[in-house]
């Protein structure tokens, strides 16, 4: 069974910094590409970054570029998301998701982490 579970959400301060954790367990980790996608309450889902299954290749989206990092550690089948520079919009449930072939919407995913982050 696969299964995906988001850690280190939090209340911050807009300027603060965050990391997320997903712990992966039930499939080989470290052959699948992951995402970390979020979503604001009352808005559709959000991709936020992209990172390659060997963790040599990133991309972000333009709203977080320069701001979050996402980084993986296939020993430990855990993917990373560490958020600096924290904005009010970037407000939302954070989840991490399996490229299963079926886009960010589409894979496997955990329950997901809140970050609010205040004014």
């Amino acid at each position: 069974e696969v299964q995906l579970v988001e850690s280190g959400g939090g209340l911050v301060q807009a300027g603060g910094s965050l990391r997320l954790s997903c712990v992966a367990s039930g499939f080989a980790f470290n052959t699948d590409r992951m995402f970390w996608i979020r979503q604001a309450p009352g808005k559709e889902f959000e991709w936020v970054s992209t990172i390659s299954s060997g963790g040599y290749s990133e991309v972000y989206a333009d709203s977080v570029r320069g701001r979050f990092t996402v980084s993986r550690d296939n020993a430990k089948n855990t993917l990373y998301l560490q958020m600096n520079s924290l904005k009010p919009d970037d407000t939302a449930v954070y989840y991490c998701v399996r490229d299963t072939g079926r886009g960010y919407t589409g894979g496997d995913r955990g329950q997901g982490t809140q970050v609010t982050v205040s004014s």
